[in-house]
């Protein structure tokens, strides 16, 4: 579904306090900004903020960052990033392809890909957010002991992400292609989408890889 603009929206996302405009300042320090050494966790494609805030509220030890990079999008977010109590958690209006210059080697513990855009046409695979040039750049800034956490309701995009994580010598763990009746459900967090899917009675693809570091 095609979003309406906002009017007034960069304004807005501009100016909440949860946004991070300077990002590109705390690379490798973003303890300093968070005011603590908890394990950061990354959303990329944050949406409308559900998902990584539900998280921020039940982990309150985990730093969380989201990422959007339209402002169409983000400016949704306000509503679940206004939560007073919720001091872990910021956003970021960006590229992702831009993460090397946010973060600093080894920063991030995790990343979440959820229901990325699935760009299906053969010709648009790079841009698929686990495409091996992805794959790199979050090997770069995950710890050792970082992880992906990847779901879709894709089909075509999740046997392409088990390729490319193979190729990319990769490991995977709580691989399904049915994670609503397998047991890798409890715990889980859903996002508005999935919300949606599950609903339809449409299964959801879920998986966790890393790379084990020497």
């Amino acid at each position: 579904m095609r979003l309406r603009n906002v009017k007034g929206s960069d304004k807005k996302v501009s100016e909440h306090s949860r946004i991070i405009e300077d990002e590109k300042d705390y690379k490798g320090k973003w303890n300093e900004k968070f005011g603590n050494n908890n394990p950061i966790h990354i959303e990329i494609g944050m949406g409308k903020g559900k998902f990584i805030t539900t998280l921020a509220k039940n982990n309150p030890n985990i730093n969380y960052i989201g990422f959007e990079k339209f402002t169409k999008v983000l400016v949704r977010a306000l509503d679940n990033l206004d939560d007073e109590e919720l001091d872990n958690v910021y956003a970021i209006r960006m590229d992702i392809e831009q993460i090397l210059d946010v973060f600093e080697e080894g920063e991030i513990e995790r990343i979440y890909l959820n229901f990325s855009d699935p760009w299906p046409k053969d010709r648009h695979a790079k841009r698929r957010l686990t495409h091996h040039d992805f794959l790199e750049r979050y090997e770069k800034v995950l710890a050792s002991n970082g992880r992906i956490c990847f779901k879709t309701d894709n089909k075509h995009l999740f046997e392409f992400s088990l390729e490319e994580i193979e190729k990319h010598d990769w490991k995977t763990e709580k691989v399904t292609r049915d994670l609503h009746n397998s047991s890798y459900v409890e715990g889980n967090t859903m996002t508005e989408y999935e919300e949606k899917f599950v609903s339809l009675g449409m299964p959801i693809y879920r998986l966790e890889a890393f790379k084990v570091k020497i």
